[in-house]
Parts: structure tokens; sequence; C-alpha cells
């Protein structure tokens, strides 16, 4: 091979995406998407590796503002040029590129599919598992419906996705279980990332400890993000008050889950972090009472 390396031209994803073919991995398409000439704002920085002049790799690595203390990397080789150290040499000039982030962080992460050569290639390059989620489906009237006994209990009730309170608690939520790659979920990112149409937020419920003319707090709240009702699960966004206690958090995320698939199945992310939601669902998949889509993802780093 006679190999040489540039940074990444515009059209250059129309030549890789030819040669590679579809995306191996739900991971690689969005990845593929990051793909870009270099910039200083956001900072990233791209290098394309050519083979007598045909593109044949890329990589990438980038800031995010949300996840501040790790850079987000990539690599892809094309198929007949893999193990050959096309790919590692690639992450090496992005480590090194790396150290020109203006943020001064260097650590890297990567979000691979378990059992394929992406996931062998990061192993092999010194990154662990730092999180791992899964997608799940849990079907309807499968949990019991909660009473709720009196005016001064729990209450459900519709939310506006525009709400202060909600995005407070979704932001709030979104910080704690993220504690293994920290976060900086703003009330403002909330609503743009979250929460508002373009997001496809399209309605909101939550669970309160008493009424809101009392006091009442909101214990959990769900997001769906499904417009209009078909016959495909709905994608939901489930959240909790991660200051209540391991009881009160089951107990409140056990009662909106019940209302949420009484008629209706929903599709949930579940990370190991968010451990109430990983408990009751890993419950109901022992049970068969709900099934896991697709195999799971897991965040990387190095």
């Amino acid at each position: 091979m006679a190999l040489t390396f540039r940074e990444w031209r515009e059209d250059d994803d129309l030549a890789l995406n030819q040669l590679w073919g579809d995306p191996e991995t739900v991971q690689s398409g969005q990845f593929r998407a990051v793909l870009r000439p270099s910039s200083n704002e956001p900072w990233s920085r791209c290098i394309v590796a050519e083979d007598d002049g045909i593109p044949v790799a890329a990589g990438v690595v980038y800031e995010t503002s949300l996840h501040p203390d790790r850079l987000w990397v990539y690599v892809e080789v094309a198929r007949e040029n893999r193990r050959s150290g096309l790919g590692s040499t690639l992450l090496a000039m992005l480590r090194k590129e790396a150290e020109t982030a203006p943020s001064g962080v260097t650590a890297l992460r990567a979000k691979v599919e378990p059992g394929t050569s992406g996931a062998a290639f990061a192993e092999a390059a010194g990154f662990s598992r730092i999180q791992r989620s899964r997608v799940v489906v849990v079907e309807p009237g499968r949990i019991s419906l909660p009473v709720f006994s009196d005016d001064a209990g729990p209450q459900l009730e519709e939310a506006a996705t525009g709400s202060v309170e909600l995005t407070q608690a979704v932001a709030e939520f979104y910080n704690s279980v993220h504690g293994w790659d920290r976060a900086d979920m703003t009330l403002g990112r909330a609503q743009q990332m979250l929460l508002n149409d373009a997001t496809g937020a399209a309605g909101a419920v939550v669970l309160r400890d008493a009424p809101k003319a009392k006091g009442g707090k909101i214990a959990a709240f769900a997001v769906s993000y499904t417009h209009n009702r078909t016959d495909e699960p709905a994608d939901v966004f489930l959240g909790y008050d991660t200051k209540l206690e391991r009881s009160e958090q089951e107990a409140a995320l056990e009662s909106l889950l019940a209302m949420l698939t009484y008629q209706y199945p929903v599709q949930l992310e579940v990370d190991e972090s968010m451990a109430p939601v990983a408990r009751i669902i890993q419950a109901l998949l022992d049970k068969g009472a709900a099934r896991e889509v697709g195999p799971a993802t897991e965040i990387v780093s190095s």
C-alpha cells in the first residue's frame, strides 16, 4: 500500500460511503455523520487515509459541551484494508490531535456494539467499558395498575414539555445519572435536546408524590417521542427524582410505567447507571413482560 494522510475534504463522504457500503452497526451510521472538515468551533479534527490516492479510511476526534471530560473518537477502515495497522495508525494520529484541543481534555470515548470488529478494535487499543445500555420494549397490560387511595397521595398528570418544572426535573435527572461521564445538562440544553418540538417530543406525564396544590413534587416523569398512535411502541424517555429513597424511586417508576403501558407498548433505552429503572426492567424481562430490541450498546473509554 502507498498510504498517505490528509484532512477531510468535501465529498469525501461520497467516495468513502461507496467503498464502505452500508454501516455495520447503528453506531457506525451515527458517527459517519460527524466525519467532516476540521474546525475550531466546535473543535474537531478529521483525517482521511488514502491508498494510491483513493480514500479508504477516516477518523475523527471532537469535543462536545454536554459531556466535557472526554472527546469522542471514531475510526472506520475499508474491509480490505483492515488488519494492516491502518486503524491503529489513524487512532494514534487522532490522539496526537487531541493534545491540541482547547479544553485541554485528552481522554477519549467511543461507542461500540459488543461482539463487532469495532468493539474488538477498541479493546485492543486499550479502551474499557464505562457504560452499557440496551433498548427494551415493555409489553402492554403486564404491570398492575396503581391504586391512588386519596387526594393527598401520589397524583398522575399531564405536563407541558415547555414547563420549567419538568425541564428542571429532566436536567437534574440527566446530570445525576451521568456521573460516569460528567454531564452539563442546563435547562436550555434540556429544552433544546430533549423537550422541544424539534426533538420529536410529543407529550409528557409526571407522577407527583402529592397533589401539586399541596406542594407535590415530581417523583417520576415520562416524555413520549411518538406523535401519532401506531402499532409500533412509543419511544419514551423515563426518569425519576434521584434524591428519593430507592423504594420511593421504584414505586414511582412502577406506577408510571404501569399507566404508560396499560394499553400500548413503550420502548425505553436503559443505561446501567439508571439503577432503579434497570432493576424494574430486568424483572420484567425475567418474567417475559418485556423484550430487548437489538444488541446492547457500550461506551468505552481510554
